[in-house]
């Protein structure tokens, strides 16, 4: 499968960011993040990640009903363990879900929308993207860590970038 290796990749870069982290600036809100913190971030993509692979058991995937689990962000030793957990589990062949998706109160803004587990971690590469990047600012608001320039930066974007320093 070729989503593993930029899943691991991102994964890895995360988990490097989580490491030069004290327990302090992992876990403090930060005011340009609207007060949520570098562990908030981090719990949020890896619970997307945890909701597909129960989804993936069940057919049915619902982002909406994941559980929050407030140890990932509280404990940056345990965010660490469960990247670790989320990497090793994301390699399964493909196979049809069902997502399950609420815009609002009430059945009318209810969707179930036929998907895939590859399309899922896709969409849950782009999203740890996105989340990174907010990471990304979170960490220079509350310490002196250096982040890799590629860091929260979609493949895209790195690939113009090359492109346009020619």
């Amino acid at each position: 499968m070729q989503l593993k290796e930029p899943i691991s990749n991102l994964l890895e870069q995360l988990q490097y960011v989580i490491d030069e982290l004290s327990p302090l600036q992992y876990t403090q809100p930060v005011k340009l993040l609207s007060q949520s913190s570098i562990g908030q971030h981090t719990r949020h993509i890896l619970e997307f990640f945890i909701e597909l692979n129960k989804g993936y058991e069940t057919g049915m995937v619902d982002y909406d009903k994941r559980v929050r689990n407030k140890a990932i962000e509280a404990d940056k030793d345990f965010a660490v363990t469960t990247i670790r957990q989320v990497e090793a589990n994301v390699q399964k062949p493909d196979k049809q879900l069902l997502l399950q998706a609420e815009y609002g109160e009430g059945e009318a803004h209810s969707a179930q929308v036929f998907s895939n587990y590859y399309r899922e971690l896709v969409y849950n590469l782009e999203h740890t993207v996105h989340h990174m990047a907010l990471i990304r600012i979170g960490v220079n608001a509350v310490s002196d860590v250096v982040i890799p320039d590629e860091f929260g930066v979609a493949a895209s974007t790195l690939k113009y970038r090359k492109a346009c320093a020619q």
